[in-house]
C-alpha cells in the first residue's frame, strides 16, 4: 500500500473530510449551545393597527430560549398567529442578535355572527375568512353585517362587493347580506329597505333580477314620496313591494 501514491492520497482526502467534518459538527454543537448571542432585540417590520407591543411581548415569553442559532422562530410564529388580529406571521434571523418580524393583521370588511362573549365579535377579513377579535360598539356599527352558514363567508363576501357596485348607480348600498341555510339571499339597504332576492334561478339568476330592479328603480320606486320597507325580487319577470307600516 506504501508503494501506491494514489491509494494513500486517496485515504488522506477521506481522513481530511472526516476530520473537517467532525470540525465542523463540534463547532456547530458548540454555536447552539454556547450562551453568548442570545436574541437581544425582535424588530417588527410592517405597521400595526390593532396589534399591540404588550400583546407581542406576552406571546414571545418563553419562546426565546436559547441563542441566535437555536431559538425556535417555529414556535415563535405559530405564537404570534394565536392572537386575535393575526392573520399571518413571517420570522427571520437578523444577525446577529435580532429576530425580524413580518406580522399581517386581519383587515375587518364586515361582521358575522356575534359570539356568545361580551363585546366579541365574529368578523369577516378582506380575504373572506372568519376571526374573531375584540371591537368598539362604534367600530362594530360601521362594519356592514353578514349572516351565512358556515363556510359560506368568501361566497357571501364576493356577492356584497357585486351588490354594492349593481345598487350604487341608484345611490343605495347595502348594509346586511344574508344567506339562508336554503341559499336564499336577502339584503337591507342603507335606507332601510329589505330586498328579497331568493334563490338563484338558471333562467333568471340574482345578479339579472337585481339589475333589471335597478334599472327601473329611479321612475318606479326612488321617486315615491315613502319608500318601501320590503321589495320582494323572486318574481321572473316582475318584483313587489311592501309599504311600511
Amino acid at each position: 500500500m506504501w508503494n501506491k501514491p494514489h491509494a494513500l492520497n486517496a485515504m488522506a482526502d477521506v481522513l481530511f473530510v472526516a476530520t473537517a467534518a467532525a470540525v465542523l459538527a463540534v463547532g456547530t454543537v458548540w454555536l447552539v449551545r454556547m450562551p453568548q448571542l442570545p436574541i437581544r432585540q425582535v424588530v417588527v417590520e410592517s405597521p400595526l393597527n390593532q396589534l399591540r407591543r404588550a400583546e407581542i411581548e406576552q406571546a414571545l415569553a418563553g419562546n426565546l430560549r436559547g441563542n441566535f442559532f437555536s431559538v425556535n422562530v417555529e414556535a415563535v410564529r405559530v405564537a404570534l398567529e394565536q392572537l386575535p388580529w393575526v392573520r399571518r406571521v413571517q420570522v427571520r434571523r437578523l444577525w446577529p442578535a435580532r429576530l425580524q418580524l413580518k406580522i399581517e393583521e386581519h383587515r375587518p370588511v364586515a361582521r358575522w355572527e356575534e359570539s356568545r362573549a361580551a363585546g366579541r365579535n365574529e368578523l369577516v377579513n378582506s380575504y373572506g375568512e372568519v376571526f374573531i377579535a375584540f371591537l368598539t360598539e362604534k367600530e362594530a356599527l360601521a362594519l356592514p353585517q353578514m349572516y351565512g352558514p358556515t363556510g359560506t363567508a368568501p361566497d357571501l363576501l364576493r356577492r356584497f362587493a357585486e351588490f354594492s357596485e349593481m345598487l350604487g348607480p341608484v345611490g343605495l348600498r347595502p348594509v346586511q347580506l344574508s344567506l339562508s341555510p336554503r341559499l336564499a339571499w336577502q339584503l337591507q339597504a342603507n335606507d332601510g329597505m329589505l330586498i328579497e332576492l331568493g334563490r338563484e334561478q338558471a333562467k333568471s339568476p340574482v345578479a339579472m333580477r337585481l339589475q333589471r330592479f335597478v334599472e327601473i328603480y329611479p321612475g318606479s320606486v326612488g321617486n315615491r314620496p315613502q319608500r318601501p320597507a320590503a321589495v320582494d325580487l323572486r318574481y321572473p319577470n316582475g318584483f313587489a313591494l311592501r309599504s311600511r307600516g
